[in-house]
């Protein structure tokens, strides 16, 4: 398929090793000045030099250059837009061609976002049996039918494929998926194999069920059927809830189903716990392990990573000097995770000076490094230094990625600056790095910004014609900025287009949704969604629940309150049951006093 005009674009340019544990005593601050004179260099294992960090100090890097000036590269410079006016339709909930009208004249766009997919093995299940399937269970699931009954007699060939299929397509669903697994189990001539397992264990982990989730792990221990990828589900999830112990307890599983407790578990969950911003949980931890197993690279790296997410660059400094007093070189990757830490913990002074020491001395500075800077660059809006680093990745020889591009098309987009975005666009193109869909995502965002949701919506359109798929929050922005905008019918049509494409809502969606539908003020289409965020055992939304109430008061319907009461109180959901409570109580008595003046 040709590509559009608007994606193709023009180039801009053609000792002896001294311990330094005396600071992390006595320092209880971050002082970027002090470092250069309490930093020294040691010599590895291979006669390298190696940056040590002082405990509490990291800024000035010995031998480090005052920041060099770059050589000035003039910034792309303005092309005219195309005229935005394009024959392209938005969502037609007529029609599942969403890209009619809009070939190839969308001007615009491309998008950025973070979306976790799941992983995919190559299916041989027929679509159209998924869409059954799916069918059956929106269809009864929401109105509380039999709909085992219905799946009994739809007489399926029950695959393995097709069950995986069916839960990713209600990934967001916890109640409907676990009920379609539990008939699957029951069917006579099948059985879940460890592939279904871990699809339902991971739908339980991203809903909190854990007490349902550890019961599932232990059915498959009983079968045989356990793997890695089990255990790895089950102590992410536990980290991610910040339940430390329980976390740590998946280690005791593991021994009971006689699983080895390798170096690379140990990192697995020092990991989780440093994503879940638990670093100094994931060092306890650590300092009690560390006895009974070897720790690598990675070990270090992700104790690294824990601090740096919690802005603690005196513990991260000690964490670097003891990975080197341990015969180990910090990598890239180290560097890359400091760097970070350092633009985090709003250092970036000391960021630049460990960029420039990496350029100096090594590890040279990759594709990601690069990354690293610029994104921070972009959000400060130093757009003219990003750029010097952009050119001066190029001039290295690195071949910049759609992931560098995405930010500086967030940047310049932020200052409004659609000119240099469809620049960028267009040398994206030319340089073989085409958008992907986290740069379509940071486009729609950066259109929804801006309340140009029409914009949103042709660079979706040209997202489909490109063959990549949408994720989840690429519909909830572009849904949400139509409800901003009060294009009510339009963001309606949003959520049926994501419906009719099987994207299994999330808990935003149905937030987004509610909340234009109350503002439309379409109180009881917003109720009938909410009953199904809760049959669904969904979170209650953030809502102005208030504002909700106060249309069905007026009109006198206390049992719909009482049934939403009920709901909530049923899916645990207490404190949304006791507000739809107090307000059929009010409405009762509201009734009642009326009655009594009649």
């Amino acid at each position: 398929m040709a590509a559009a005009p608007w994606l193709y674009l023009s180039r801009r340019r053609s000792s002896t090793q001294t311990s330094l544990r005396r600071f992390l005593i006595c320092s209880s601050s971050f002082d970027a000045d002090e470092f250069i004179s309490s930093q020294s260099r040691v010599i590895g294992g291979r006669g390298e030099e190696e940056v040590r960090f002082s405990g509490a100090l990291f800024s000035r890097m010995i031998h480090s250059s005052t920041y060099h000036p770059y050589r000035q590269i003039p910034l792309p410079h303005s092309v005219q837009l195309l005229d935005a006016s394009l024959g392209c339709r938005g969502f037609s909930s007529g029609s599942s061609n969403v890209s009619d009208g809009c070939d190839e004249e969308v001007e615009s766009e491309c998008d950025n976002d973070e979306e976790t997919g799941v992983s995919c093995v190559e299916s041989s299940t027929n679509p159209e049996e998924v869409e059954r399937v799916c069918k059956v269970i929106d269809e009864l699931f929401a109105l509380d039918r039999n709909m085992e009954a219905v799946l009994d007699e739809m007489k399926l060939d029950l695959s393995h494929d097709l069950i995986v299929e069916v839960l990713e397509r209600f990934r967001h669903a916890r109640k409907p998926a676990f009920r379609f697994f539990c008939w699957a189990a029951e069917r006579q001539g099948f059985a879940h194999d460890s592939r279904t397992y871990n699809s339902m264990m991971s739908i339980l982990a991203k809903t909190r069920q854990f007490e349902t989730m550890v019961s599932v792990l232990e059915e498959m221990g009983t079968k045989g059927l356990l793997t890695m990828e089990t255990f790895t589900i089950a102590m992410k999830a536990f980290a991610a809830a910040k339940e430390r112990k329980k976390a740590v307890g998946i280690f005791e599983l593991m021994k009971k189903y006689k699983f080895k407790i390798g170096v690379e578990t140990i990192n697995c969950l020092l990991d989780s716990l440093g994503r879940a911003k638990l670093g100094k949980e994931a060092q306890v931890l650590f300092d009690k392990l560390k006895e009974r197993f070897t720790p690598n690279m990675m070990t270090y790296t992700v104790l690294l990573n824990g601090w740096c997410r919690v802005r603690n660059l005196i513990e991260a400094a000690r964490i670097w000097n003891d990975m080197i007093d341990h015969g180990l070189k910090p990598d890239i990757v180290a560097h890359n995770v400091m760097l970070e830490g350092l633009l985090r913990s709003m250092k970036k002074s000391d960021a630049i000076k460990l960029f420039h020491v990496m350029k100096s001395k090594g590890p040279c500075p990759n594709v990601r490094s690069y990354t690293i800077m610029i994104r921070d660059f972009c959000k400060q809006s130093s757009m003219e230094t990003a750029i010097e680093y952009f050119d001066d990745m190029v001039d290295s020889g690195l071949q910049p990625d759609a992931a560098v591009y995405t930010c500086l098309i967030t940047g310049f987009g932020t200052q409004k600056k659609l000119d240099t975005v469809y620049e960028l666009l267009k040398e994206m193109q030319e340089k073989g790095h085409p958008p992907d869909g986290k740069t379509y995502n940071a486009l729609i965002k950066l259109m929804a910004n801006q309340k140009m949701p029409e914009h949103g919506t042709r660079i979706y359109n040209k997202m489909i014609q490109n063959e990549i798929e949408p994720s989840i929050h690429t519909f909830n922005m572009i849904m949400k900025s139509y409800f901003v905008a009060r294009n009510y019918e339009m963001g309606r049509a949003v959520w049926d287009e994501m419906i009719k494409k099987g994207i299994c809502p999330d808990d935003n969606s149905y937030t987004v949704l509610i909340r234009g539908l109350i503002s439309e003020g379409k109180s009881r289409e917003a109720c009938r969604y909410l009953e199904e965020m809760l049959d669904k055992g969904m979170k209650t939304p953030l809502i102005d629940y208030n504002k909700f109430a106060a249309d069905f008061h007026r009109g006198g319907q206390p049992e719909i309150f009482e049934e939403l009461a009920q709901r909530a109180k049923f899916s645990g959901k207490f404190a949304a049951a006791e507000i739809f409570a107090r307000w059929a109580q009010m409405t009762r008595r509201r009734c009642k006093q009326r009655f009594m003046e009649d």
